[in-house]
């Protein structure tokens, strides 16, 4: 189940769990990380849609299914979930961002602290650089650019007898899911993250409760860079998932869930 809501006179898809969305129960709202969308985060939209919360699993603009083209910078992806929230007539809501959704997460809070009751930042560093080799593949040749972010994005290529979904292949669903995403996304969305220079202070301008979960074998966005960015958020949590990497969603659904629903009840 989903809803489309016109942001900006564009296109807005998110996925709401399965369930009808109610703006009257607490509301969570999914932000994806560059080159993906909602379906990164499937289980722990469901789960939170069947367990009191309103979800939403937003498509940012020119991904997946939302219309427009990507936005150019993280200040730009927040002013739009802030529009996004005004559409559905959300008031506050917890944001949980993974990746550049996690930036996204973290620019909302600190300009709209109105409007976010809390946040959850999951593979997330600052600052998040990105290579200029990396960024010049992001333009010219995706599909090599593709190959390299989904190797650096998980701990190993194999998760079998680990993966809790048997026949379900994580690091080739993480490539297919950044295959489909429209042409040139890739490139703004990385060229974006490695432009952000506000997080530190942003991050110290952060009023609600903050939760970080990071991946010990995280080769996109170390765990060491993700504990210094939340020494910078005033009252922080942090939690290191071990034997996982980027993608800690595919690899790591279960524990990000159990954590995810303990701090959303608090």
């Amino acid at each position: 189940m989903s809803v489309e809501l016109s942001v900006r006179n564009e296109r807005a898809f998110a996925y709401t769990g399965g369930k009808a969305f109610d703006a009257t129960l607490p509301v969570v709202v999914f932000i994806h990380g560059g080159e993906l969308d909602h379906c990164v985060w499937i289980l722990q939209s469901r789960y939170l849609a069947h367990h009191g919360h309103a979800v939403l699993a937003i498509d940012l603009p020119g991904h997946g299914r939302s219309g427009g083209t990507a936005l150019a910078s993280i200040e730009a992806m927040a002013e739009w979930t802030i529009a996004l929230l005004d559409s559905a007539r959300v008031k506050t809501a917890a944001l949980v961002g993974h990746s550049m959704g996690s930036l996204v997460a973290l620019e909302c809070a600190a300009r709209f602290p109105e409007r976010v009751r809390r946040i959850a930042l999951v593979g997330t560093a600052f600052p998040m650089r990105v290579s200029p080799e990396l960024i010049e593949a992001t333009k010219a040749r995706e599909s090599e650019a593709h190959l390299m972010i989904n190797h650096w994005s998980h701990s190993a290529l194999a998760h079998y007898p680990s993966n809790p979904g048997p026949g379900f292949w994580v690091a080739g669903g993480n490539l297919r899911l950044m295959q489909r995403q429209k042409p040139g996304v890739l490139h703004a969305d990385f060229a974006a993250c490695d432009g952000y220079k506000a997080g530190l202070d942003r991050a110290a301008q952060v009023k609600c409760p903050a939760l970080f979960l990071l991946g010990r074998l995280d080769a996109m966005t170390p765990a060491r860079s993700g504990r210094e960015l939340a020494a910078a958020v005033p009252g922080s949590t942090v939690k290191l998932l071990g034997d996982a990497g980027h993608n800690l969603m595919g690899e790591k659904p279960d524990e990000i869930l159990d954590v995810l629903a303990e701090f959303l009840r608090a």
